[in-house]
């Protein structure tokens, strides 16, 4: 298999800006599908497909099965074949191949995603502790406070006086990479950082003070608006308890958390998953069994005393010529 260096210098661009991509590779064809194995494309979480896979009926496929592994997380098998049923197997997501050259083609999507983002509010040496330990296990970590300085964290990837309000992190993207986010504030702008924190929807919210300056802050939090379900989500004391003292064994304990956090979202992504793709109404292509999203829908057809919808033109026409073979309950209704 040959890279394609354009592909690859494509998906170094996208991970250097954050943004999630999904890379597809052919590896599995049979005649007489025109593509090969090896060949290859990058799909964006825009739902732009550069490269090449095959025919443009493979593209539609691929992309919406690219944004479902970028939903949950995981990588995926997809199986394009004209007997659908030959290649149902486990670990294989299968669809009808709708090229006219026929064939079968195996792709294998794999998706490429940001660091997880750690933020960490304050100066104390916990917060310093936590940045060290945080890059040491390849989070993206920024450091917001209005004291913070490249001398007190060097290994932030960037410090912050405050998150700016249009600050994306707790976009689509952090509930895929994760986002989480600790305050060892220590008596300073408390309040106003643990708001941050559970605007941004963080997966996991821990505050380093005492059960008792919590429990101040929780009333303080209340009266600024905070909900009962949004202060429960926040850790307090942060940290597993494994009897830590000294700042690198809190910080050590607060990350021992989160990598338990972690696996608890990641197991959710599925489900979180399935009801993004529940959002929009939905319909079955009759002729391939794709899925097509009714709003908008740009082809259709009425049959039956029902509307049909299809993925594109050449289903649609296929429909019409022979109604009878794609919705036999409707034999004998003009189409």
């Amino acid at each position: 298999m040959t890279m394609r260096t354009d592909l690859l210098q494509l998906a170094a661009d996208l991970a250097r800006r954050g943004e999630p991509f999904v890379f597809a590779v052919v590896v599995r064809r049979e005649p007489a599908s025109s593509t090969q194995p090896g060949n290859m494309a990058l799909v964006t979480a825009a739902g732009a497909l550069h490269g090449w896979l095959g025919g443009s009926c493979i593209q539609p496929t691929v992309v919406r099965e690219a944004e479902q592994v970028l939903r949950d997380g995981r990588p995926r098998l997809v199986s394009l074949s004209p007997d659908p049923d030959r290649e149902r197997r486990p670990g294989v997501v299968v669809h009808p191949m709708t090229c006219h050259s026929g064939g079968t083609v195996d792709i294998y999507l794999e998706p490429v995603l940001p660091a997880p983002r750690l933020l960490v509010f304050g100066v104390a040496p916990t917060a310093r502790a936590l940045c060290r330990l945080g890059k040491a296990m390849c989070y993206e970590v920024d450091v917001i406070d209005p004291e913070a300085d490249r001398a007190a964290f060097p290994e932030a990837d960037r410090i912050l006086e405050a998150l700016p309000a249009d600050d994306p992190a707790g976009g689509p993207v952090a509930r895929v990479a994760g986002l989480f986010a600790v305050v060892a504030t220590m008596g300073q702008r408390d309040e106003e950082a643990i708001l941050t924190a559970l605007r941004l929807d963080a997966a996991y919210v821990g505050v380093v003070a005492s059960r008792k300056r919590f429990g101040e802050m929780r009333e303080l939090l209340a009266a600024r608006g905070a909900s009962g379900a949004a202060l429960g989500r926040v850790r307090n004391p942060a940290g597993l308890d494994i009897g830590a003292k000294a700042p690198e064994e809190i910080a050590l304990s607060i990350l021992a958390e989160i990598v338990k956090a972690r696996r608890v979202d990641a197991e959710r992504r599925p489900e979180r998953a399935a009801e993004a793709q529940a959002g929009p109404e939905r319909a079955i292509d009759p002729v391939c069994g794709m899925t097509v999203v009714v709003a908008g829908a740009r082809h259709t057809a009425e049959h039956g005393g029902r509307t049909w919808y299809f993925c594109n033109p050449r289903c649609r026409e296929r429909f019409l010529a022979t109604p009878e073979r794609w919705a036999p309950e409707t034999a004998g209704a003009a189409p």
